[in-house]
């Protein structure tokens, strides 16, 4: 039957003609006999070798998924790795998909059984390490710190395990009053991966958890590969909560150690790291506290003596003496100062009445006291010449004591110049004081 053959009958079914059960069931394993032979990994959780029956069961589980297939196979093909093969172990299987119609039932049908062994186990482990790797998972750029003191642990552990005993224990000597928040999962087997991987989950959404552990006591590298499961690697990748791996003992190394913020190597260890012991803590603060009191002493000493050698300088034993020269410095200036004011202004007195004596002796004034007279007419001009005055003229003589009037007359007639005789002078009232 043939794809076109299932969508035309797909198209032609409808409420009113359906097509019965077992047609269905036909058509589904036509589809899956079409299908050929595949080779499947998964690992064993049940296995059934009924005494004289000629087919074994198994139930085929994906490491990583909650999803299984039945498988059957004859009981020639499982004697063959009968003694390597139990439950809990990775095989891998070459079988054919069959439909098993009158149940509606898929299942596998094995030729053959290879187990897989722990050198095929560590390879796969090596190429998935070095793909993560590149993806960049295990880079410590990635790791978040860890917090101080923090106030509630999330705990990720099998149920009444030592691993869980071990961290309790260890976490509340340190400091009593730690809590945690613990969910107990399945930490080897089928059901490991998805109950991890769930558990992380669910305390990285809880705001309070401050950081998670996840813990797991030692065993064989079958038992710890859950903790290199890639799906579980790629969830605490994930994680915005810091995430501490405490898988096992110093030389077990699953994945989970590299993509984990922190590694512990043992449970015991990782509450070491993670809790900080109160007595220590005290120590250290009191080694804090004598250390900041020395501080305190050694800077007092050091400023007490600066201030001793300050008060010691003798500007400061003797602070008036600075006073005292600026104060003599400044009576020296002032004295100075009065110096050459004095010589300025006794020379510019001294040039004053040389000036004054110079002026005296080229005024007018002096001139007049020497006899000299100065003839003004009426108008008050000053006669510069005989010519200038006629006959009966009267003319203001001026003398240096005074002034008086005089009345000019004719003189002879060979005398040079204008017929202007002697003057003739006015009476005493006529005269008149300089003052006037």
């Amino acid at each position: 039957m043939t794809a076109d053959t299932l969508a035309g009958m797909a198209v032609n079914t409808s409420a009113e003609a359906p097509i019965p059960v077992g047609e269905v069931s036909r058509l589904i394993g036509g589809w899956i006999d079409r299908l050929g032979a595949v080779w499947v990994e998964g690992q064993i959780t049940q296995l059934s070798r009924r005494p004289g029956a000629g087919v074994v069961f198994l139930t085929l589980r994906d490491p990583s998924y909650d999803i299984s297939l039945t498988v059957t196979c004859f009981r020639a093909v499982f004697d063959k790795v009968a003694d390597t093969v139990t439950e809990g172990a990775r095989v891998v299987v070459h079988a054919k998909p069959e439909w098993y119609a009158p149940r509606g039932q898929l299942s596998l049908r094995a030729a053959e059984i290879r187990p897989v062994g722990i050198g095929e186990l560590l390879a796969r482990l090596e190429l998935l390490k070095k793909s993560l790797a590149a993806e960049g998972l295990f880079a410590a750029d990635r790791k978040k710190p860890l917090p101080f003191l923090p106030q509630l642990i999330g705990l990720v552990c099998g149920r009444a395990s030592a691993a869980e005993r071990d961290v309790l224990e260890n976490a509340r000597l340190r400091w009593p009053a730690v809590r945690f928040e613990v969910r107990n999962v399945a930490v080897q087997g089928v059901h490991a991966v998805p109950q991890v991987i769930e558990a992380v989950q669910e305390l990285d959404a809880m705001p309070d958890v401050d950081v998670i552990i996840v813990a797991r006591g030692g065993g064989s590298v079958e038992d710890l590969l859950p903790f290199s499961d890639e799906q579980l690697v790629r969830a605490v990748a994930a994680c915005a909560t810091p995430v501490v791996s405490a898988i096992g003992h110093e030389p077990d190394s699953p994945l989970l150690d590299l993509v984990a913020d922190l590694r512990a190597s043992t449970p015991t260890d990782a509450a070491k790291k993670i809790v900080p012991d109160v007595g220590e803590e005290l120590v250290r603060i009191q080694h804090l506290s004598e250390r900041a009191l020395r501080s305190v002493h050694g800077l007092l000493d050091r400023e007490e003596r600066g201030l001793a050698a300050a008060l010691a300088r003798p500007c400061m034993r003797q602070p008036h003496r600075m006073v005292d020269e600026r104060a003599e410095q400044v009576s020296g200036l002032l004295d100075r100062g009065r110096r050459c004011l004095g010589h300025l202004l006794d020379r510019a007195d001294s040039e004053l009445i040389h000036t004054h004596a110079r002026v005296v002796a080229l005024s007018p004034a002096a001139t007049l006291r020497r006899g000299y007279a100065v003839l003004q007419h009426a108008d008050g001009s000053v006669v510069r010449a005989a010519a200038e005055v006629s006959a009966e003229e009267e003319l203001r003589a001026r003398v240096a004591e005074g002034e008086f009037t005089v009345r000019a007359v004719a003189g002879p007639a060979d005398v040079a110049g204008p017929a202007v005789g002697p003057a003739e002078v006015a009476g005493p009232s006529d005269v008149v004081s300089p003052s006037e």
